[in-house]
């Protein structure tokens, strides 16, 4: 067909001279047929495709893909069947995809027996585990998976951090974290440092007994006047503090629905010493604010020591060995601290769903 200029409706200043423009609507249609060719030509064939197997990908990126070919292999590629190309490069496809998939399934799927020497509250909490990906999914239990088949090395690891309870692998720690790590509850609880002060001033002024929901209290002034326990409120506690509660609930990783979680004022008297001791789990972080900080108290997590300032936190990491003191005169009064058990920023959201569901209070 002879294709002649006059077909084209140019405007009317390519009368005066201007042929740059239609040469560059030529180049425009060529362009814009030469894509619509492509994009035909790499559709799949009917009958050599499965549904869900081959993502959208053109010819081009398949054959990228196969390695490059030189001397009699690109001849011999070429005088192949389109049919035939597109189905050998989907099965490639589809066996590395599902190779992939059996990787990352590996952990769950293994047929491995649960060590029989795994302690009973290991096997309660793989149960546990199971049950929860029954309801849910196993998507993201990997870590999880793998922390309870090795709970019976759990005193193998480093004297300098052992979980007692639970030991989440391939966490990355370190004894202190910075503030950035959960700033937004940081600054939440530093700003309400002046009200939860207050009302821990009116809890202490009425004397420390059992009886007032005092637990803990042991020689030198050491007690707790917990707000939450185990994952679940203390309901006469919080109706004392009304105002530190709140505060609990504005949090955003306040660790409240399972049994590694806890708040409350935590004392410690002039002379007292706590010993060396680990964490239940390093899935959580303590966070502690200072409301009443005499010299000489000292916190020491991992080898590394800390002191307390009043209406700041602190971010540690209790999984490390750790010791508490109060060196300061007797006249000094007791440290005082809110400690609130917070997520982990390294355990992922669907480990945290299942985290709560294993360590549910109610199981």
């Amino acid at each position: 067909m002879h294709w002649s200029m006059n077909t084209l409706p140019l405007p009317l200043y390519v009368e005066l001279g201007v042929h740059s423009l239609s040469g560059l609507l030529w180049t425009f249609l060529l362009l814009f047929l030469w894509h619509c060719y492509r994009m035909g030509s790499d559709l799949p064939m009917p009958g050599h495709a499965h549904a869900g197997k081959l993502k959208s990908s053109s010819r081009r990126s398949m054959m990228s893909r196969s390695g490059s070919c030189v001397g009699t292999k690109c001849n011999a590629l070429s005088k192949l069947s389109t049919s035939d190309q597109i189905s050998h490069f989907i099965s490639m496809e589809t066996v590395e995809d599902e190779e992939q998939g059996r990787d990352y399934l590996t952990p769950v799927l293994s047929h491995a027996l649960f060590p029989a020497q795994a302690s009973a509250e290991a096997k309660k909490l793989y149960t546990a585990l199971q049950e929860y990906a029954k309801r849910y999914s196993w998507v993201g239990m990997g870590r999880i998976h793998k922390g309870l088949r090795e709970q019976v090395r759990l005193n193998d690891h480093c004297s300098i951090q052992k979980p007692h309870l639970f030991f989440l692998p391939d966490v990355p720690s370190v004894p202190f974290f910075p503030r950035d790590a959960h700033r937004h509850d940081i600054e939440v609880l530093e700003a309400n440092y002046p009200a939860i002060l207050a009302e821990f001033q009116a809890v202490y002024k009425q004397g420390i007994d059992s009886k007032l929901g005092w637990t803990c209290v042991g020689p030198k002034g050491q007690a707790v006047f917990p707000l939450y326990s185990a994952g679940a409120s203390v309901a006469g506690n919080c109706r004392a503090c009304p105002s530190t509660y709140r505060t609990l609930l504005s949090l955003r990783t306040f660790i409240s629905s399972n049994s590694l979680g806890s708040a409350g004022f935590w004392l410690l008297g002039p002379g007292a010493t706590l010993g060396s001791s680990y964490g239940v789990t390093n899935t959580r972080l303590r966070c502690h604010l200072g409301l009443q900080t005499p010299p000489l108290c000292q916190l020491v997590v991992g080898g590394e020591p800390q002191c307390w300032s009043e209406g700041h936190c602190l971010l540690v990491d209790d999984s490390f060995l750790h010791t508490v003191s109060h060196k300061g005169p007797p006249d000094s009064g007791p440290r005082v601290i809110l400690s609130v058990d917070l997520w982990h920023p390294n355990v992922a959201a669907a480990e945290r769903q299942a985290l709560d569901f294993m360590f549910s209070p109610d199981l």
